[in-house]
């Protein structure tokens, strides 16, 4: 199971319309908790662990290259050089 801080929790409840542009998915820190441990997501440190993600997971990047994989609707950028990877 990950650990989700409250820094990855906060990104999340603030951006997650990026993702999920309808509704909010969550209103709480708790619930943000909750949800990304649901869907499995991933914190990792760096745009190259961005990348090997998505290629481990066979996600199509759409010819994405360098740093625009961080325009990518399931990265969010933590703002401490950490992103969190959601798969909606």
């Amino acid at each position: 199971m990950h650990e989700f801080d409250d820094a990855v929790l906060q990104c999340f409840l603030d951006n997650q319309s990026q993702l999920f542009p309808e509704e909010d998915v969550v209103s709480s820190l708790e619930e943000a908790e909750a949800f990304l441990e649901e869907c499995l997501a991933v914190v990792v440190h760096s745009v190259r662990e961005v990348w090997d993600f998505f290629e481990e997971e066979g996600i199509d990047v759409d010819g994405a290259k360098g740093d625009e994989i961080l325009e990518a609707d399931e990265v969010f950028d933590v703002g401490d050089g950490r992103y969190l990877i959601v798969e909606g």
